[in-house]
């Protein structure tokens, strides 16, 4: 796969990305862990939220897991809230995940370029240091609708 530069690649990704995965959930509402995660629940996606220190907790309707192989159900992308030097100690659980995610998508001021080719060698799609929410403000993408 290949890292997704251009703004019209990253709004394709999240059109076709109903079920995501959020790496570094978060309850507080004021924080960016929360609230972006929280736009996209409104707009139809499916989010489940990762955080080994608030497991058992709920977020957007889905219980709070500890590590990404522990998500129930497939996911498309993963949506990360960690801080860049964090990156390395979660390849191992994105490599578990089965079936593994087309994309990983590092939010605003996460990179990472040794993670990131990583990933992309390994087949997965990867957007670093992109606001999830204002690309999807931007495009005016509206409501996912999930695959049929």
């Amino acid at each position: 796969m290949r890292e997704l530069t251009t703004p019209a690649d990253q709004a394709d990704l999240l059109k076709h990305s109903p079920n995501i995965a959020v790496l570094g959930a978060h309850p507080d509402a004021a924080r960016a862990a929360h609230y972006v995660p929280a736009y996209l629940a409104a707009q139809g996606y499916t989010l489940h939220p990762v955080n080994p220190t608030r497991t058992g907790q709920r977020l957007w309707g889905q219980p709070i897991v500890a590590r990404l192989p522990d998500i129930p159900a497939p996911v498309e992308l993963v949506l990360v809230f960690r801080r860049s030097d964090a990156l390395p100690g979660h390849l191992d659980e994105i490599r578990e995940m089965d079936p593994p995610p087309r994309a990983v998508w590092l939010q605003q001021g996460i990179r990472s370029q040794p993670f990131t080719d990583t990933l992309v060698a390994a087949g997965i799609t990867v957007v670093q240091d992109r606001c999830a929410l204002v690309v999807h403000r931007q495009w005016r993408l509206g409501p996912v609708r999930p695959h049929t």
